[in-house]
């Protein structure tokens, strides 16, 4: 799938990247192939995730998922190369009923022990429309506007969107060209190493895999703050 008038086809040089996610598996399923190519730049990566997602649907004949999605989401940021992570205890399904300051603060202090230079979340609208994901990049754009650094958001094209709420009835945002600042090739070994160990999410999960499929080796991503 080609896109077209992007001004940049890299990921920008930074020191220290900070992805702010919802769930375990949205630094794999959305960010993995972002944060392993910045790893194997040299870049410190790291993971601030607000809830152990323990309201999916899915995976809930393997047991507590509260526990086992936390201990998916120390592999898979093993496989991604991923520095640090710090998984907190909000409720999933919850994010927009918890006081935004706290939040804040959570991230504050994360963006503190990294010492990131850059945040790295899911585009506005959430990429899915879940808003636990609206909730996360509300909260680091929101941040990264106080503390003067650059917000870079994971995005998919209106092609890529428009097949997957087609053929799933899914409500995937996507981005017109003309909104999108870059464009990107990527190596997703990485990446799939780090999907297959959020078992419990990947395995029975078909709208992911076509959504990798129809993706190929590109990601898409927006500047949020500059």
């Amino acid at each position: 799938m080609e896109f077209y008038g992007v001004a940049e086809n890299h990921l920008p040089p930074t020191a220290s990247v900070l992805a702010v996610c919802a769930h375990p598996d949205d630094e794999s399923f959305g960010l993995g192939a972002a944060l392993s190519s910045w790893a194997e730049q040299g870049t410190r990566t790291s993971v601030l995730c607000f809830t152990h997602g323990e309201a999916s649907t899915l995976g809930t004949a393997d047991g507590n998922l509260h526990r086992l999605r936390e201990k998916e989401l120390a592999v898979a940021a093993d496989e991604l190369g991923v520095a640090t992570v710090r998984l907190l205890e909000h409720p999933d399904g919850r994010l927009t009923e918890e006081p935004i300051e706290q939040l804040s603060s959570e991230l504050r202090r994360a963006l503190a022990l990294v010492g990131a230079s850059l945040l790295l979340v899911f585009d506005e609208g959430g990429i899915t429309g879940h808003t636990d994901h609206v909730r996360a990049t509300e909260v680091a754009t929101a941040v990264a506007s106080d503390v003067s650094i650059p917000v870079l958001a994971w995005t998919l094209s209106e092609a890529v969107a428009d097949q997957l709420n087609d053929q799933f009835e899914t409500s995937f945002v996507g981005r017109r060209s003309e909104d999108i600042d870059m464009v990107v090739e990527v190596d997703r070994v990485r990446q799939h190493r780090a999907i297959r160990c959020h078992a419990s999410q990947s395995n029975e999960n078909p709208v992911l895999w076509r959504r990798l499929e129809l993706q190929g080796n590109q990601e898409a991503f927006r500047w949020l703050g500059r």
